[in-house]
């Protein structure tokens, strides 16, 4: 087993910044001692292809060089062999749009995430597993259906290179067009399928998403459980005075949103629907959600 990293770098995340910036970080990383090896995407999935490679060939020490979509690609490339064949341990060079997940550690994500790998600093998580009809899928951060899979979709296809801007700027616009879901669901013990329409649903391992937006501010990468945040039909008036409380939390306090912690989330889903898992989205049809505890270490 090798003790060098393996640098997964995404020269396309942060629209384009990751490229230019990538081998001037690596390269102080090397001058510090950390050994390292890289290995560059060319486009969707090689990050996954080239995790799963590597992890197949015995080697656990990993960096996603980019945002969280690089990680989440990593991560899918290491699970579900993971779950069984040994933890491997995935660093961070935040160099993309979004960089939520290390938003739970620091609010100085570049520098801390550069001294947490010369200190070999390592952090046991949960990991996430979505069942759909299609297969599985793994994520750190969270998954959400509704208005915050809606204004992903909108910064991706729109506004991709602005950053956090973008995300703002996919609230406003999907606040112009708002509209409201039902997502057949019930969590853990629940008898009765939850059918209310809703402005959105998330299930999260982590606080933030789309850079400093907290929608889950209980949620603990490392406790066992997701946060299930539920937010209610809440029109656009009312969005707009409460705009701001996506980005410090207080959301949850409103009169129509809930919270809990869950270790698993069963859908009863007639059609796919669009999610926004860590940052991508995706079509699925969902089945199930379930956390699994401390299978994954980071270096943070």
């Amino acid at each position: 087993m090798s003790d060098a990293f393996l640098a997964i770098v995404n020269p396309a995340a942060g629209g384009g910044r990751c490229g230019k910036l990538a081998k001037a970080a690596l390269e102080k990383l090397r001058a510090a001692g950390v050994e390292l090896q890289v290995a560059e995407t060319s486009g969707p999935g090689d990050a996954t292809r080239l995790a799963r490679r590597a992890y197949a060939q015995g080697r656990r020490l990993f960096i996603a060089v980019g945002g969280d979509g690089t990680a989440y690609e990593i991560v899918n490339g290491l699970f579900p062999e993971a779950e069984a064949a040994g933890k491997p341990v995935v660093g961070f060079l935040p160099l993309g749009t979004g960089n939520s997940f290390l938003r739970d550690f620091t609010g100085n994500g570049a520098e801390y995430a550069r001294e947490a790998i010369l200190a070999r600093k390592r952090k046991s998580i949960d990991v996430l597993r979505l069942k759909h009809s299609g297969g599985k899928l793994y994520f750190i951060n969270l998954l959400s259906v509704g208005f915050t899979a809606d204004v992903t979709a909108a910064a991706n296809r729109r506004f991709k290179g602005l950053g956090e801007l973008g995300y703002l700027l996919g609230v406003l616009l999907c606040l112009a067009r708002l509209r409201h879901q039902a997502f057949p669901l019930r969590a853990d013990g629940d008898i009765e399928f939850d059918r209310r329409r809703c402005l959105f649903l998330s299930f999260s391992n982590s606080r933030f998403t789309g850079g400093k937006m907290m929608i889950a501010p209980q949620a603990s990468p490392g406790d066992g459980l997701i946060e299930y945040v539920r937010w209610g039909p809440i029109g656009r008036i009312g969005l707009l005075r409460n705009l701001s409380t996506l980005f410090d939390g207080t959301h949850v306090c409103h009169p129509l949103a809930s919270h809990r912690g869950v270790r698993r989330i069963e859908f009863a889903l007639q059609e796919p629907v669009d999610v926004m898992i860590d940052g991508e989205v995706l079509t699925v049809k969902c089945d199930d959600v379930e956390v699994l505890p401390g299978v994954l270490d980071v270096v943070a």
